[in-house]
């Protein structure tokens, strides 16, 4: 099979779905959420970008003139996750989308060897972060009668040995909690649903798969040369699914799993991942978020 490094083709926007939207997106300043906020504005949204990576964010919003507002947000904290909630109506007057979606690798190593303080703070920021976005988007979307929750899992939420340990359990209670939300706010005109990316080329999986997160194209062969597609998947893959859960277009589509993993998952996460990825059992560390 040829590996596909290439990103996706050019789209047609002759029509801008999230036209007149205001969502919010955490982990905005690289990476999928960074690609999110590109797609978003592209199709008509205005954008709270909201991350811990300061310089990174600005520049990002600086980009895009009024349409994006950035603000520094430690998604573990919750003032400052409800900060960004309400500079999304303060700004642009509603709150259409919470995308949540800040995320590190974590702590990684084997289980009796992994300390309790970084679990804690790993589980803190995938899992804890999704239910403050959530929280704080409901307290605005269940009185405005509608909205779209979107919250950022992993194929490691489906799958046991596809990332380390604490990963995969925040990132299966990130379907749990996705799901949960769903069956309480759908009453209210709200819906919310999980994105399960597979691999992806982000500075985050380029540190994990290369130990340098600029290594970037390097990252994109691996990924390609393991794919059943024969293709590396990119921020805007995943970027364009949640673009399609923000939209109308998804309107009946509510505590759903949204797997964009090149059909990983179909054959147990396509055996040749399983052997490389488990490195994350094997060796104890950190690893930063990017």
């Amino acid at each position: 099979m040829v590996a596909k490094l290439g990103k996706p083709k050019e789209r047609n926007l002759m029509t801008k779905r999230l036209e007149g939207m205001v969502a919010v997106i955490t982990g905005a300043s690289s990476g999928i959420g960074a690609g999110t906020v590109h797609r978003f504005v592209e199709e008509g949204a205005s954008v709270v970008a909201a991350d811990i990576q300061e310089e990174a964010g600005e520049a990002l919003a600086g980009e895009f003139g009024e349409s994006v507002v950035f603000i520094k947000t430690d998604v573990t904290q919750e003032e400052q996750v409800a900060a960004a909630v309400d500079l999304a109506v303060e700004k642009f007057g509603r709150l259409d989308c919470m995308f949540n979606n800040a995320g590190i690798v974590g702590v990684v190593g084997p289980i009796a060897d992994t300390p309790t303080e970084d679990w804690d703070t790993t589980i803190a920021i995938l899992l804890k972060g999704v239910f403050l976005g959530c929280k704080h988007a409901a307290r605005v979307m269940i009185p405005q009668g509608s909205g779209s929750i979107i919250s950022t899992s992993s194929t490691a939420g489906i799958l046991g040995g596809l990332g380390s340990h604490a990963y995969t359990a925040a990132k299966h209670g990130v379907i749990g909690l996705a799901k949960s939300v769903a069956s309480e706010l759908s009453e209210h005109g709200v819906r919310s649903n999980a994105i399960a990316p597979g691999n992806t080329v982000t500075a985050m999986t380029a540190t994990v798969t290369t130990g340098d997160h600029k290594k970037l194209e390097e990252t994109a062969e691996g990924m390609a040369s393991r794919s059943m597609l024969g293709i590396a998947g990119q921020p805007e893959d995943i970027a364009a699914a949640a673009a399609y859960l923000a939209s109308n277009d998804a309107r009946l589509v509510n505590g759903h799993v949204l797997v964009v993993d090149g059909g990983q998952t179909t054959s147990g996460g396509n055996n040749r991942f399983i052997k490389s990825g488990p490195g994350m059992l094997r060796e104890a560390g950190k690893w930063d978020r990017y």
